[in-house]
């Protein structure tokens, strides 16, 4: 099939949803849904190539994930797929949503068969309700229900979006309109979208994810600043002294978002807040970890626990610690009792014992969100 190419669309919001953790990033085993929907069509058929549309900002990370070619998506499903097309130069393009996850082989099969009938190819269902729009009954054999996988005549669908200015929801739509010929086949009820939380029950395709945990460790160090106010572990200590950074050198939190990075395999805070970027500035370092903490619980990971030590000479900690803890654990959205303070001296050796900053060493452990507990 080496004149199809694959483009599986996976950069919404799942605004819909109503979870933390982005659909396409449910864990599967041990991958993510849009990984697992890859892999499953990979099986099938032997595809000139498997175009990935996604966000920009998960582009990198999903990259790690398998050999696929990804594509920015845009504001807009057709946008998304806009782009996608752009590389394309196989005869046929497949276009399928991973919130259709679960994959019916034979669906797919029938509509790679019936590719000489029509521009596009589309699995249908039949409507078996009475159906009414707005206040007046409407013949149900007319209905269709279209479903994804559509499969397109790659020139026809690229002009179609060029020619026609309106944004379509989906491949046979614009086709339509744009005066080419729609061939449908019989869909597949297997076929659900996954759009909100209720529909996880209606998809048995779906496997739990693994019993896996994670751990990270990050570790910072700041040299003293006179005259600057402290912040440490999200709170202001009192002292005549602060730290030399390009943010407001929060050494507790920074050392906490390279261990948090280091256990979701994202990388370290400097590749996520490079320190010559003017916006990052004196930030708030407790805005850079809640948005660290939301990326994680988005791309499918939750926080069981996290344990710093902090080695100062000066300032005393133990007066902290509790505030501390209570401001670590609600950014991080866990438990206090899963938030861990330790503090030491360095018994006056090296550049900590003569009083000229503090180093923290954080260590965090993840595991897969359980989706199944969405309520």
């Amino acid at each position: 099939m080496q004149n199809i190419s694959l483009i599986l669309l996976s950069a919404g919001d799942s605004s819909r949803f109503g979870s933390k953790t982005k659909k396409q990033w449910l864990y599967q085993g041990e991958d993510p849904l849009w990984l697992k929907v890859a892999k499953d069509f990979k099986k099938l058929k032997n595809f000139k190539e498997i175009i990935v549309v996604a966000k920009e900002d998960d582009i990198s990370y999903m990259s790690k994930f398998g050999d696929f070619k990804f594509v920015k998506g845009g504001k807009s499903r057709q946008e998304s797929l806009s782009n996608a097309l752009e590389s394309v130069r196989s005869k046929w393009v497949m276009v399928s949503d991973v919130a259709r996850c679960c994959i019916d082989k034979k669906m797919v099969k029938r509509v790679i068969k019936n590719r000489k009938n029509g521009d596009c190819i589309v699995p249908v269902l039949r409507v078996a309700d009475t159906i009414y729009y707005e206040e007046e009954p409407i013949k149900r054999e007319k209905v269709r229900l279209i479903q994804t996988p559509q499969l397109s005549k790659t020139k026809v669908l690229k002009k179609a979006f060029a020619r026609l200015e309106q944004d379509f929801t989906d491949e046979s739509s614009a086709i339509k309109a744009f005066g080419g010929k729609v061939y449908f086949v019989k869909g597949s009820k297997k076929a659900h979208k996954l759009t909100t939380k209720e529909d996880l029950k209606k998809l048995p395709c779906l496997k739990k994810p693994k019993n896996r945990y994670f751990s990270g460790i990050g570790i910072d160090i700041h040299p003293f600043e006179a005259r600057k106010k402290m912040y440490l572990g999200g709170i202001e200590i009192k002292a005549e002294y602060g730290f030399k950074a390009h943010s407001d050198g929060d050494v507790a939190i920074h050392s906490l978002i390279d261990a948090l990075l280091g256990a979701s395999q994202m990388g370290d805070i400097g590749e996520l807040f490079p320190d010559n970027d003017k916006k990052y500035e004196n930030i708030d370092s407790k805005k850079l970890l809640a948005y660290v903490v939301d990326l994680i619980y988005q791309r499918g990971f939750e926080i069981v626990n996290i344990d710093l030590s902090i080695i100062a000479q000066k300032p005393k900690i133990s007066p902290y610690k509790t505030k501390i803890i209570k401001t670590l654990a609600k950014i991080c959205q866990i438990p206090e009792n899963r938030v861990n303070i330790k503090a030491t001296t360095a018994e006056k050796m090296g550049f900590i014992g003569r009083e000229e900053g503090v180093l923290v060493q954080s260590i965090a452990t993840l595991k897969y969100f359980d989706w199944r507990e969405i309520k």
